[in-house]
């Protein structure tokens, strides 16, 4: 049976749970996970089913279930809040995007309700709108939407997000592909202008690990999420520096457990045991796998 069928998932749950229960926690927070309308996530597995004959390594979707299975499989897991990171590819399309993760949210409670925008007219009217109606964090998506962070567009968006210390999980690194404003001199830039800014950089910014090491130092309101990072997979092409993990047990206050679920090509479980294999102690996991974003999102 597949990764995603009942037995497979049962048992994996089964070896989820073990692991937050032998460090003691009470679940687990994933900052960085992906729920979105069906349409739009049926365009995002094909994008990655052909990645495969492209890049010559193939991205299998290890948890490709409907809408319900996919939120019951995280419960199942022990996840206690999570996130549904939509993000818009052009204009015209954010706004449409949060009135879909506001009924998300209200019909799933363990959901960090989420929002996301676009460098557009009206971005901060709808930015507005949806912090009034709730979000509790924001997906900014550089690569996908291929647009600069310091857009003139965006200049109130930001303003409006450092008041209201609302977090912004924002892929600004140049990993798995780089985009035209990725890498971590736009975000420099931006948190010169933004100094209170929150942000959580996805996937630990890869491969410019130690560039966003360098502005979550400098910054206390950057934070960094471990999705995909550590594993296996990302090894294999993007290895973090081991010269930097001093760093990031000083850190530790600041990294957040992230995912990609459900669009990871290996299981679950994969992405947590990575973390242990850091060896920076069982404390440190606690904070990334729970502490950290319970303090983060006040949960």
């Amino acid at each position: 049976m597949s990764e995603s069928g009942t037995t497979a998932g049962d048992h994996e749950a089964a070896e989820v749970v073990e692991f937050w229960r032998q460090l003691g926690l009470p679940g687990l927070v994933d900052v960085h996970t992906h729920f979105m309308p069906k349409n739009v996530m049926d365009k995002v597995w094909a994008y990655f089913d052909a990645v495969g004959p492209l890049t010559a390594r193939e991205w299998p979707i290890t948890y490709r279930m409907d809408e319900d299975a996919r939120v019951a499989r995280l419960r199942e897991f022990g996840v206690r809040a999570f996130t549904s990171l939509v993000y818009p590819h052009k204009p015209d399309m954010a706004q449409w995007l949060n009135e879909w993760a506001t009924q998300f949210a209200a019909r799933t409670p363990d959901c960090l309700h989420t929002a996301t925008f676009h460098p557009e007219p009206g971005a901060a009217e709808y930015v507005t709108a949806a912090i009034d109606a709730g979000a509790r964090v924001f997906k900014a998506h550089v690569q996908v939407g291929d647009y600069d962070p310091n857009d003139p567009l965006l200049s109130h968006v930001w303003g409006i997000l450092e008041d209201a210390a609302v977090p912004v999980v924002i892929h600004c690194g140049s990993g798995p592909a780089p985009g035209t404003f990725t890498g971590p001199e736009p975000i420099a830039a931006l948190l010169s202008r933004y100094t209170e800014l929150r942000l959580i950089v996805a996937h630990m910014g890869l491969p410019e690990y130690s560039a966003f090491l360098d502005l979550a130092e400098k910054h206390p309101g950057v934070h960094l999420d471990t999705t995909m990072a550590f594993t296996d997979f990302t090894e294999e092409n993007h290895p973090f520096p081991a010269a930097d993990l001093p760093r990031l047990a000083d850190l530790r206050d600041r990294v957040l457990f992230g995912s990609d679920y459900p669009n990871i090509p290996y299981r679950y479980l994969d992405a947590l045991t990575a973390l242990t294999r850091l060896d920076l102690g069982d404390d440190w996991v606690r904070g990334v796998c729970h502490d950290n974003a319970v303090g983060l999102f006040d949960l």
